[in-house]
């Protein structure tokens, strides 16, 4: 074990690399906290969860539709003023929003206050991956950040809802308030630090090599025309789309086959742990071989998790202790999957557009999940959770068949790395 976290002790020691991850990790708290937040405190409200589905559905769609387009802004003007902007903008739409739904305001004036807080929320995802190029030099060290800043997101997803749990004693306003706090915070200090200056408009990496580019910065291919991104973007929905479908099916097996409501953090807790010591395992070892060979790998592992889970379950609704590790194993594989998509994205783009690239990842990363969970709803009625299980496995599977097929396209476009880049996750 201590192999395995060694090097991200090490990494964490350098120079400007410990406060720009601990305050983007802030940052991205609402990534989690916000959407439950809008469902208690609508329903508490309203006493209607339709009104609260609605709201969160237009915050979800707003923050997929604007994560490229502050990406082309980052890549243009750099990410100190974008952050910071956005930052102190998506909070005070939160903070307003919040405000007018706890004194009755009418449902149009929350929706365009919930909707703009989604389209400025800050881009900090695709903002730490590119910061990373500029503040860790060594191919090994970044690959090493990279899958480091993955598990962070895999925990986010835990800590945020059990934070926001934690604030439901008091008034319904108050962890939607605390959420935008956390925004404006997190955001700020990560625009003021080194690793967000450094990161200017042309700066990036080509052919393993860091460095600016002297005067203005070339304008490369948009990464929707590069046939290497967009089939990256495919695995990542189909995958996504597992990933939203696997969520509800979690929730309606604690409930309606367990019947108990405590499982469902149960059940998250364990495809989390499993996706977090998977992708530390896989950010601390040397590959030797082109990563983009992974990920066909990695997703039907994944696929073949979660047609486990769908088969322990149908007996009879499941033993929970069989249920348990089954989850645990079918997490193992998310991170890792996550860090090759977003290698592949970076090795396809050019290097002035790699933060509107990643932008689309994560457009195709949060509509597909939204899509995958409004599926199992309808499947969890029609077939219950362990048929929604195997509508997951289905999607991801689609997901991997993409990656086998896209392989000499990402090899073309993108060209054999070396050993150092083969490596590169996120």
């Amino acid at each position: 074990m201590s192999g395995v976290i060694a090097p991200y002790l090490s990494l964490l020691r350098l120079p400007g690399v410990s406060l720009p991850f601990a305050s983007a990790f802030v940052a991205r708290l609402p990534l989690a906290m916000t959407p439950l937040g809008i469902v208690v405190l609508i329903e508490e409200v309203s006493g209607s969860y339709a009104d609260a589905g609605l709201v969160t559905a237009v915050y979800a769609l707003a923050t997929a539709a604007s994560s490229p387009l502050w990406g082309m802004a980052m890549d243009r003007v750099g990410q100190s003023a974008v952050i910071a902007g956005t930052s102190l903008g998506s909070a005070a739409f939160l903070a307003g929003g919040t405000l007018a739904a706890a004194a009755g305001a009418p449902d149009l004036l929350l929706l365009v206050l919930i909707g703009f807080a989604g389209l400025s929320f800050p881009p900090v995802i695709p903002a730490i991956r590119v910061a990373w190029s500029a503040v860790v030099p060594d191919p090994e060290q970044r690959r090493t950040a990279y899958a480091m800043d993955a598990v962070a997101v895999e925990t986010i997803f835990v800590l945020g809802p059990l934070l926001l749990t934690a604030l439901l004693w008091l008034p319904p306003a108050v962890p939607l308030l605390v959420t935008a706090l956390l925004m404006a915070a997190g955001g700020l200090t990560y625009s003021r630090t080194r690793a967000s200056r450094l990161s200017r408009p042309g700066s990036g990496t080509r052919g393993g090599v860091a460095g600016g580019v002297r005067g203005a910065p070339r304008r490369g291919r948009p990464p929707l025309s590069v046939r290497g991104v967009w089939l990256a973007l495919l695995t990542a929905l189909g995958m996504s789309v597992g990933f939203g479908q696997m969520d509800v099916a979690m929730t309606a097996s604690a409930e309606r086959l367990f019947h108990s409501e405590g499982l469902i953090g149960v059940f998250f807790a364990c495809t989390a742990i499993g996706s977090t010591a998977g992708g530390l395992w896989y950010g601390s070892r040397s590959w030797s071989g082109p990563e983009r060979r992974h990920l066909p790998l990695t997703l039907a592992a994944y696929a073949a998790g979660l047609a486990l889970v769908m088969l322990v379950l149908l007996p009879g609704g499941g033993l929970l202790p069989a249920v348990l590790p089954a989850m645990v194993l079918t997490g193992l594989c998310i991170s890792p999957s996550l860090i090759v998509q977003q290698a592949l994205v970076d090795r396809n783009t050019a290097p002035e557009r790699r933060s509107e690239a990643q932008g689309w990842l994560q457009t195709s990363l949060t509509s597909g999940s939204a899509l995958g969970m409004a599926l199992a709803g309808v499947i969890v009625e029609q077939g219950g959770p362990a048929t929604a299980f195997g509508a997951a496995a289905l999607a991801v599977a689609a997901g991997a068949l993409v990656g086998a097929v896209a392989q000499r396209h990402w090899r073309v476009a993108g060209g054999e790395p070396d050993r150092a880049e083969a490596t590169l996750p996120s």
